[in-house]
């Protein structure tokens, strides 16, 4: 009997013009950041989000950093972000020279707080120079809320939008909420260019300043330079990459989104397994499909089970102020990320994923039985 392929949690789709693109990137010898790719996916990007600037990076993070000093993070000052969410949201903070401060979750969304925002910022105490929303696996936040705290407060928000690039909130695309916004092009993302991430902005000038900064802040062709910069540009290979991606965008996100509804059936009436929360004002990208189990034991045992199968699985995010590199940060928590920390499992997601597999995943989570109720 021939061993079943392995299923992983998330590959790149690469069916589009991808190496088309790469072959013109090396005939015309347009492979570093120069490239013509570069600012044709900064456009496209930026329109997608319905924002006026794209600035393309060599990832998320550095988009992050560059975005939280275009917002004037300074030392001293605190960037409020949720508790739940990658490691990079609170790493770009100690980049840009601030420090992290943890807030909670919203069991409805699994995306930060209003309510935990609006007590942060009303104490002068707290420090608060900028706050980041995570559209936490594609979800968007609570972003009329969240908008509506910040600008009353004068704080900059910044969207961390790393794996929800074609997301919506009441229909209007994530992105151009905040004063900036940052997605990723990993190569887990729905959309990859094997690495990148990409700022959008409706402010010219910090688009201007943040552009400048990513490519060491050199004065046109001399080699003069008028603040201490980075090395942070897009190359025009990953670009290429990106751009044949975008063609297909659309495509891969109703295949994300009827995948969903396949695990939705699947998991309906169990009382040991819930579905990552939805709302009604948010159309998610559906980056990663998540799964709640009844305790940490019980996702443990739910990845065992599945890799046992040759099917990917991982248990996801966990409350990063509980972790040794942000022991010392500041936070106001509800016990809502604590709560969900090792219980979250992500499911193979990937848009390429077929039905046959995608029955092979079905049928491995009808075998498993948790030990109690989610609650």
């Amino acid at each position: 009997m021939t061993p079943e392929t392995n299923i992983p949690v998330a590959v790149p789709d690469l069916r589009g013009n991808e190496a088309i693109y790469l072959a013109r990137c090396i005939e015309d010898n347009w492979v570093s950041s120069a490239g013509p790719f570069v600012s044709e996916m900064e456009n496209r990007v930026a329109e997608i989000s319905g924002t006026a600037h794209g600035v393309a990076v060599v990832n998320g993070t550095a988009g992050l950093h560059l975005a939280l000093l275009a917002a004037g993070v300074a030392a001293g000052q605190r960037v409020l972000i949720p508790d739940w969410t990658f490691a990079a949201t609170a790493n770009a903070v100690f980049h840009a020279g601030a420090e992290p401060f943890f807030a909670d979750i919203t069991q409805q969304s699994w995306t930060l707080d209003p309510a935990a925002l609006e007590q942060i910022l009303a104490a002068p105490k707290n420090r608060i120079g900028a706050m980041i929303a995570v559209h936490a696996l594609g979800h968007p936040a609570e972003l009329n809320a969240l908008t509506a705290i910040c600008r009353k407060a004068g704080v900059a928000l910044i969207e961390d939008a790393a794996g929800a690039l074609g997301a919506t909130y009441h229909g209007r695309p994530v992105g151009n909420f905040g004063e900036f916004a940052v997605f990723s092009f990993n190569g887990n993302k729905t959309i990859t260019a094997g690495g990148g991430g990409m700022i959008v902005t409706n402010d010219g000038a910090a688009a201007d300043r943040m552009r400048r900064l990513s490519a060491q802040a050199r004065q046109a062709s001399a080699y003069r330079h008028d603040e201490v910069a980075y090395n942070y540009r897009m190359t025009n290979l990953n670009a290429a990459v990106g751009l044949a991606q975008l063609e297909r965008l659309e495509e891969m996100l109703a295949a994300k989104r009827a995948l969903a509804a396949v695990y939705d059936k699947a998991l309906a009436g169990r009382p040991d397994l819930a579905p990552m929360p939805r709302q009604d004002w948010a159309e998610s990208s559906y980056w990663l499909y998540a799964v709640l189990c009844a305790s940490a034991d019980d996702a443990d045992g739910l990845v065992a089970h599945l890799n046992q199968r040759a099917i990917g699985a991982s248990v996801f995010w966990q409350s990063l102020s509980a972790q040794t590199p942000y022991a010392d940060c500041p936070r106001q928590l509800t016990g809502v990320s604590h709560a969900i920390s090792g219980r979250v499992v992500v499911l193979p997601s990937s848009s390429s994923l077929v039905p046959e597999d995608q029955a092979r995943v079905v049928a491995a989570l009808a075998e498993w039985r948790g030990s109690a109720e989610v609650r």
